[in-house]
Parts: structure tokens; C-alpha cells; sequence
């Protein structure tokens, strides 16, 4: 990550965290802290998918995409913690998608007692304004590796290439859409309810509050507006949550 990665968005140079600093490039060693803390909360021992059926899943998305740099879309904490070394980034959006908390966790953002839920891209008449990060030909290899064991590592989402627009021009990104079969998707929770669950989760990595603070603080400074992210803050401030950015570190 250089200065020229953001040459469309000035904005944002200290706004996103460097790859070297994200702590969720799962790692084998970042992956056995992980491991080790699921089984201290109780979670059964497959809690998340092997990584033979993860890397499958990443062959079969990328298959035939030697010698290209690759994008990739960020709605959710990729927007501030991309953990993936880029050369570029880009406003985007993606059309016939929506962002909602829709996914439930019991790692990270909550607990096996207290779940919280992050973010996921619901296919809806709509659109999901978010980033677009340019992964160099070189480093696609390395860097999917890691970006699919954090965003498949309990099969959440379906991992797609879609068309995006962007200002500078059309392009095809890898975007990682809602896995509306999975037994952690919340489709039918209300406003009301995800604003509660919101408003009392925590886990190892904060609180779910903060998670919803750091994207609604990010949306603000690119000048995107979501309705519905801006709905559920309202309802969270109402439930006494954050409403104030996070003095910590973005995670």
C-alpha cells in the first residue's frame, strides 16, 4: 500500500489499516489462536469449514485468472481493514444487492451466550455503494489465500466475480455475497432485533456496536449514504449503543 493507491480517495490514506497491521490475515499461527479460543467457549471442534473444502472454494471462483490483477469488494470492515495489500482503490457499486447484519457470529463480534451479527450482501432490487481494492497480478495468489480463510472460514457467503461501476470505469470484482442457506443467516430478524443484538454483542475482536460505528463513521467520509445503515444506528443509540466513533485501533 503506497500513497498512489489512493489517488482517488485522499481521503481514505489513514483511514484504512495497512495489511501488515490487520490481525485477521488468518495465518496457521493466527488460525490455532482462533481454534484455541473456540474450543474455550465451547464451540464444537469443526466450527469452521477445512481448509481443503475453503481452498476448493477458491479454485473454482479464480480458475483461468493467471497473469491478472484482481478487485475486490468491500462493504462491511474490508471498507477500513481490507487486510490484503492493494494498489489501487476505488468507490464502487454493486447493483441488486443490499448490505444488512444479517450473519450471526460467536466469534469475534459476540459469544456462544451472546451472538452478534456482521454484515453480509443480500440480493435485493437496490444497491450496495462500498470500495474496490486492485490486488496486483503478483500477489493474488497469496492474498486470496487469505482473504478467503477470514471471509469463508464458516462458509457465510458465496464468493462471486460481478460486474461493478466505479468512477474511473466498469470492472469485475470478487464480492462475497449472502450464503442465504447457512445456518447462521438471520434473514427474518427486524430492525428492532438486530438493533438489540447490535447494541449488547461483544467478542474477542470488540464490540458489535463499534463494528456498526466504524462503517457508519467510514460511509461519512466517502459521502455514501445507506438508509438502512443509518436506520439501525438511530435504533442502537435509542438501546443506549456507541453512537461516538471508536478511540480504539479499527479492526
Amino acid at each position: 500500500m503506497t500513497p498512489s493507491a489512493f489517488i482517488h480517495l485522499p481521503e481514505l490514506a489513514d483511514r484504512v489499516t495497512p495489511a501488515h497491521a490487520c490481525g485477521l490475515r488468518l495465518t496457521d499461527e493466527v488460525l490455532a489462536a482462533w481454534d484455541a479460543q473456540a474450543r474455550l467457549q465451547g464451540l464444537p471442534q469443526d466450527w469452521r469449514l477445512p481448509t481443503q473444502e475453503i481452498e476448493r472454494s477458491r479454485q473454482d471462483i479464480l480458475a483461468g485468472w493467471e497473469g491478472e490483477d484482481l478487485w475486490a469488494f468491500a462493504y462491511g470492515s474490508l471498507m477500513w481493514n481490507p487486510g490484503v495489500y492493494f494498489e489501487e482503490v476505488r468507490r464502487a457499486r454493486v447493483d441488486g444487492f443490499v448490505r444488512r447484519f444479517a450473519l450471526e457470529t460467536a466469534i469475534g463480534r459476540g459469544t456462544p451466550e451472546c451472538p452478534g451479527l456482521v454484515l453480509t450482501l443480500q440480493r435485493q432490487a437496490g444497491a450496495c455503494e462500498g470500495l474496490a481494492f486492485r490486488i496486483h497480478r503478483a500477489r493474488v495468489d497469496t492474498e486470496t489465500r487469505l482473504l478467503w480463510r477470514r471471509e469463508m472460514i464458516r462458509g457465510g457467503y458465496r464468493p462471486s466475480l460481478l460486474p461493478l461501476d466505479t468512477p474511473q470505469g466498469a470492472i469485475q470484482a470478487l464480492v462475497f455475497t449472502a450464503n442465504t442457506a447457512h445456518p447462521q443467516h438471520r434473514h427474518d430478524l427486524s430492525l428492532a432485533e438486530t438493533a438489540a443484538t447490535i447494541a449488547s454483542a461483544c467478542g474477542s475482536t470488540g464490540t458489535n456496536r463499534d463494528y456498526l460505528d466504524q462503517l457508519a463513521e467510514q460511509l461519512d467520509v466517502l459521502g455514501i449514504v445507506d438508509a438502512h445503515v443509518g436506520a439501525l444506528a438511530a435504533a442502537v443509540r435509542q438501546q443506549g449503543g456507541r453512537t461516538e466513533p471508536p478511540a480504539t485501533t479499527r479492526t
